[in-house]
């Protein structure tokens, strides 16, 4: 009798109520055809492969991870909610051992949306995984935790929010930043003065084909992995890699997402981007989630496959070989370059603007974090859009040492009057959350 190796958990959330327009790429028919294809196979009637309800995320899960402006109702649906809810769903069903393995398939998506939020970038509001993770950590008490981000685009909100924590590894393995949104997720983009070397980023070719996403995983991202040694393994698996995927230019399939998924052996993974709605998705989810419950996926393929139509060129493969030597590189060297973010400073200062493209909003960013060497470090975040918003967002790490604590504080007791219209602590050690004059979230 076909039975699952590996306990999987499934939750499914179309969001039938939100999509950003009835023909954008960003619908509901992206997990509508997944799920059909689902029941179809039968994947439901296999001994140890269980669908869960998503629960509804909370307000203080979100405020773990975001400073939403004004507040989160201004930048959230009820979708939202359960759409991150979704993923804590699948989160707690793992952490619980009711299965060994999950995989929500949700939207809205959530990989752009940074640690500030003033509206939707890249079709993403609420970081949905760095809910789900901070809300394992709160509740079951799990220190190190890797993110591997397999969207086509750079999960340049994941690796904000996680910067500055020495305790996550972000990798995100793209379609290289000059050629596709948001360009960004460059080789050089490795973390902040706290955590240096623990975001990699791995910009790979147009026309990458499975070969070249597989040398990655195996050739980079595993000895990663193997050295960090996490206590949980996370996949943002975004499909967008996909050959027919109307917004990329990769030759990925759904062979190759199984197998990257049987080498990765994530606890949990939750669904990104991908938009190639009838003719990919189905089979690719399909491929992903047997592999996951560690059955066979060789039979699961797309109408119009052709390995040989999709194979990578002989440039595209040296150039992933060479780019390889320089991120395992700065990995071995990820102390150095700490060392030398640090040298003769009290603190880091760094300025950008941000642009929204789904509610086109320029945000102007004023970022400063204590140099630390006992802790993440405390930060605050001067943040101003062209909406009229002005907050100071600051924020006190998880594990926070004494003299970051009192950093923190004294940051948000002294700012009342410098022209902020709200100034809002984030402090992890008391699990708390709180808005100058306004309402306390306890």
């Amino acid at each position: 009798m076909l039975q699952a190796k590996h306990t999987t958990g499934l939750v499914f959330f179309p969001a039938f109520d939100w999509s950003i327009s009835p023909t954008h790429p960003e619908r509901e028919e992206r997990l509508l055809y997944t799920q059909d294809q689902v029941m179809e196979e039968g994947l439901f009637d296999i001994p140890g492969i269980i669908e869960f309800k998503p629960d509804l995320a909370t307000v203080k899960d979100v405020q773990r991870v975001h400073f939403c402006v004004p507040d989160e109702w201004a930048v959230m649906t009820e979708s939202h909610f359960i759409s991150a809810g979704g993923a804590k769903t699948i989160g707690m069903s793992v952490m619980d051992k009711v299965v060994e393995r999950g995989f929500a398939l949700v939207r809205p998506p959530g990989h752009h949306a940074m640690r500030v939020v003033h509206g939707s970038r890249g079709f993403c509001n609420i970081n949905i995984e760095a809910v789900m993770v901070e809300y394992l950590r709160q509740a079951y008490g799990i220190d190190r935790v890797a993110i591997v981000d397999t969207d086509c685009h750079h999960g340049d909100g994941t690796q904000d929010v996680y910067w500055h924590d020495p305790d996550t590894l972000f990798i995100s393995l793209h379609q290289d930043g000059r050629t596709l949104y948001p360009g960004s997720g460059f080789v050089n983009e490795l973390g902040g003065p706290n955590a240096a070397g623990l975001t990699v980023n791995i910009p790979l070719p147009p026309n990458t084909g499975e070969d070249g996403f597989l040398y990655t995983i195996e050739e980079m991202v595993l000895p990663m992995l193997a050295d960090f040694k996490p206590d949980i393994i996370i996949n943002s698996a975004g499909q967008d890699n996909h050959y027919a995927d109307p917004l990329t230019n990769m030759n990925f399939s759904a062979q190759g997402y199984a197998r990257l998924t049987e080498l990765l052996k994530p606890d949990i993974a939750v669904l990104e981007g991908g938009y190639s709605i009838e003719s990919a998705l189905p089979y690719m989810n399909v491929g992903i989630i047997l592999a996951m419950a560690g059955l066979d996926y060789s039979r699961v393929k797309e109408p119009d496959y052709d390995p040989d139509s999709i194979r990578q060129s002989g440039d595209v493969t040296d150039y992933i070989r060479r780019l390889g030597e320089k991120v395992l590189n700065q990995w071995s060297r990820r102390g150095e370059i700490q060392a030398e973010l640090q040298a003769d400073k009290a603190f880091a200062e760094k300025n950008r603007s941000i642009f929204y493209d789904t509610d086109n909003i320029i945000e102007k960013q004023q970022e400063k974090i204590r140099i630390c060497n006992d802790c993440g470090g405390a930060w605050q975040i001067d943040s101003s859009s062209d909406r009229g918003h002005h907050i100071l967002a600051v924020h006190i790490p998880r594990k926070a040492c004494a003299a970051c604590r009192k950093t923190g504080r004294d940051w948000y007791e002294t700012a009342s009057d410098l022209g902020f219209d709200q100034v809002v602590l984030q402090d992890r050690p008391r699990d708390d959350y709180l808005r100058k004059n306004l309402e306390r979230y306890g």
